[in-house]
């Protein structure tokens, strides 16, 4: 059990290749663009939960901020869609690797960062130096504010990382848990059957919630540049 207990998040291979861009291309399947004058339920289903979500999202922005509408939905449903394909059995969660994650972080990231210095450049400086510092504190604190903005891709891409991986090591513990415990005790076995299940329905929910969150502080990101 140990030796398999990280073997879903090795990087899936086919004839010594690894085929991760197939898998992180896969979720685009899931949303087909509509074209017929009247759409099904499934389609209208998506287009509601998007339009939702956009204008929750997008109501804090001006007009500049606005124009990332596309990129922030394609990166929620994206995020969100391969967190929950990632839960079905025998499947690879791309979003378990930090290589991935740190590379939707750090171009979103830094494209925040450049816009702000591009359109509210005393803005973006100021807050390297908060006001009314005293000038003793003044180098100490510019480190401190250079770090912490530094640090803000790397904490997205942890977050996502660490949330996903617990939750499918916590699946993968409980169930062979309760694969040992059917030829011991039965009734153990159903409570920790039943735990299993539990925890299934609340890895639903991190799917979507992780999705939503990472998007979510690009976009305030994003709403501190613009």
């Amino acid at each position: 059990m140990n030796e398999n207990l990280f073997s879903s998040f090795t990087t899936p291979t086919m004839m010594g290749l690894p085929i991760v861009i197939i898998i992180t291309m896969f979720p685009g399947i899931l949303f087909p663009s509509p074209n017929r004058l009247v759409n099904n339920r499934l389609i209208s289903i998506q287009q509601w939960l998007v339009q939702l979500t956009s204008k929750q999202m997008l109501s804090i922005h001006n007009q500049k901020g606005q124009t990332w509408a596309l990129m922030l939905m394609s990166l929620i449903l994206f995020i969100g869609s391969t967190n929950l394909l990632g839960l079905l059995p025998h499947s690879f969660t791309p979003t378990t690797q930090l290589s991935l994650n740190l590379g939707m972080a750090i171009p979103l990231w830094a494209g925040t960062v450049i816009t702000g210095f591009r359109y509210k450049t005393k803005a973006s400086l100021a807050h390297f130096l908060p006001q009314g510092t005293p000038l003793p504190l003044i180098p100490m604190l510019i480190i401190i504010e250079t770090i912490s903005l530094f640090i803000q891709p790397m904490a997205l891409a942890v977050r996502l990382t660490a949330n996903i991986t617990a939750g499918h090591l916590l699946i993968h513990l409980i169930g062979g848990a309760t694969l040992a415990l059917m030829s011991i005790s039965t009734i153990t076995a159903m409570i920790t059957f039943t735990i299993l299940v539990l925890l299934t329905i609340l890895e639903f929910a991190v799917a979507l919630i992780q999705a939503y969150v990472f998007t979510l502080l690009v976009s305030l990101y994003l709403h501190d540049n613009t």
